[in-house]
């Protein structure tokens, strides 16, 4: 089944743009939906394309801040319940468009002016239970709550590897960000047989697509068996998993 996402972006260039970014960052088949205002993008969400039903809904979705009929913000709080990753896309790297988006419920900001790469390695984050986050912007985050902005300071610690380079997103419940602690043993029994089956391929270094592949699955399939094993685990990384798991017997 393709997976569905849905693009708000007004500008022509831009939005061809961001299809070839989110085309190239997953191995699925994607069925792109554009829309150019907010009331395109709301009559979109509550009607099916065609030969798609209600209960297919879109697995992920972009949304620009500045429209021509609203604001983007205002559209993302009335996704909070919808069952889709919502990330912002725009210009604007300020703390007065990107705390207020957090707040209104988008999983990840990222920036249009970033390179084609970057942010195809952004989205990919998805898939690796991270926030999708433009390095600009993680180095804001890690700023602001490093130095007591209006949450929590981060802890210290960090993880080597490619992925600590990746703030937590802050708790919409808070303005705390989410704990990055280390896990306690843990016993084979907490993960299923194909959470131990991915596992054992990231601890080898295969990328999502790569993983997908192996498994006859999908690259969305992968991550939330990504994002479980993370959250059995207390871990924020692909290398604190492996090692982990290498130590108590998991692989």
């Amino acid at each position: 089944m393709a997976v569905r996402v849905l693009i708000l972006e007004d500008n022509p260039v831009a939005r061809a743009f961001l299809c070839r970014v989110v085309r190239e960052s997953f191995s699925d088949t994607i069925l792109i939906t554009e829309a150019g205002d907010v009331d395109t993008a709301r009559r979109r969400v509550v009607t099916p394309d065609a030969g798609q039903t209600a209960g297919d809904p879109f697995k992920l979705i972009l949304v620009d801040l500045e429209l021509p009929d609203g604001n983007g913000m205002e559209w993302l709080s009335e996704l909070a319940d919808y069952p889709a990753t919502k990330i912002v896309t725009t210009l604007y790297a300020d703390d007065e468009h990107l705390f207020p988006a957090l707040q209104c419920g988008a999983d990840g900001y990222l920036l249009k002016e970033d390179r084609f790469e970057v942010l195809v390695e952004a989205l990919q984050k998805i898939a690796r239970g991270q926030p999708p986050l433009s390095p600009a912007i993680a180095r804001r985050l890690l700023t602001h709550f490093g130095e007591g902005g209006s949450g929590a300071s981060l802890p210290q610690q960090q993880s080597a590897g490619a992925d600590n380079d990746v703030a937590q997103l802050p708790d919409r419940q808070g303005s705390r960000p989410m704990p990055l602690g280390r896990a306690a043993p843990m016993a084979r029994e907490q993960l299923t047989a194909r959470e131990s089956e991915v596992l054992n391929h990231l601890s080898k270094g295969l990328t999502i697509k790569e993983i997908a592949s192996l498994m006859g699955s999908s690259a969305f399939a992968v991550n939330d068996h990504i994002k479980s094993i993370y959250e059995k685990l207390n871990i924020s990384s692909r290398t604190d998993a492996a090692v982990l798991a290498s130590k108590q017997g998991l692989l």
